[in-house]
């Protein structure tokens, strides 16, 4: 259990929550589950076991995710930030991330995060990047203190959702036996996630098929390993999607005998850039993704291009190599 090797830092951060009568917990854009997941696992939990507390969550929501599986977002007021208060911030590796500057005002910060630890921003910084999932991590730190301070239903299908998406269903190597004992304990609360968290997260309208279709036609294979679909503006408004759910059917290239490195690249036409998503069965693309403005896990990293005719064939091209 990660709670052994955190210890001091878990006593430290519910000493500050403790201290703190304002408390607001941020993520990072372009929110995916565990993001959402460890931020509402985290102020759901604040909220049951801190009641006289005043708790907040910000963010730019979500056409994917929000109302559908986890709540709108609250709209604070500049000036709310100006009094002290404690924040939190959930499964974001640096600060250009992070969704909402005013976490810049709090007083203290308590950073908790699965990605490799390219900036120590918090005050208390738990980071391990060998853990499946923010919410595993969250979940770790949640039950240190389960004695006095349990754990709601209502917390746990939010960190059960969270490790759900982010491992895949149980399906990526950053799985351990400790993932799947959280998942028991999280089910154990009456959570059932085929109904609770699966057909709200997993829906799908036409437009989802609309899309499939699209990326079925458009699917590039390459000789040493690489698969990959490319989305243009135009692309977006023909299928009917906003840019948000470009990586909505990148799993349609993994488990391919032949492919060990997929991905889709979406324009953002109003940013002037082009979002990668990268996946592998094995290798270690993170690196070639931190050479691209991005960065993240070993099998599941994110790139950012400006210059798409001059930087996607170098992108492709240091990816060939890492295969060879």
């Amino acid at each position: 259990m990660y709670e052994k090797d955190y210890k001091k830092e878990y006593k430290l951060a519910i000493k500050k929550i403790k201290e703190f009568n304002r408390i607001v917990v941020f993520r990072h854009q372009r929110p995916d589950g565990d993001a959402f997941g460890s931020q509402m696992g985290m102020v759901t939990w604040l909220k049951d076991n801190f009641p006289n507390k005043e708790v907040h969550f910000v963010g730019e929501n979500s056409i994917t995710y929000t109302d559908v599986m986890y709540p709108v977002m609250e709209t604070l007021d500049d000036s709310f930030f100006d009094q002290d208060f404690l924040a939190i911030v959930c499964d974001t590796g640096d600060t250009k991330r992070i969704d909402n500057e005013n976490w810049k005002k709090a007083k203290y910060v308590i950073k908790f995060d699965h990605h490799p630890a390219v900036e120590l921003y918090g005050n208390i910084n738990i980071i391990e990047n060998e853990i499946s999932s923010c919410c595993e991590l969250i979940t770790d730190f949640m039950l240190f203190f389960k004695k006095k301070y349990p754990i709601s239903k209502l917390a746990a299908m939010y960190l059960f959702s969270g490790l759900a998406t982010d491992t895949g269903r149980f399906q990526f190597s950053s799985v351990t036996p400790y993932t799947y004992q959280i998942a028991s304990y999280l089910t154990s609360k009456g959570i059932v996630p085929i109904y609770d968290i699966y057909q709200k997260i997993y829906l799908k309208d036409v437009s989802s098929l609309v899309f499939q279709k699209f990326v079925l036609n458009h699917m590039v294979f390459l000789e040493k390993g690489i698969a990959y679909y490319i989305l243009k503006d135009e692309d977006l408004k023909e299928i009917g999607i906003t840019d948000e759910r470009g990586k909505e059917h990148l799993s349609l290239m993994s488990n391919i005998k032949g492919i060990h490195i997929w991905m889709c690249i979406t324009e953002i036409k109003e940013k002037g850039e082009w979002r990668v998503s990268i996946r592998s069965s094995r290798l270690d693309i993170s690196g070639v993704a931190s050479k691209y403005h991005g960065g993240g896990h070993m099998q599941a990293s994110g790139a950012t291009l400006y210059d798409f005719e001059k930087e996607f064939p170098l992108l492709v091209s240091d990816l060939e190599a890492l295969i060879k």
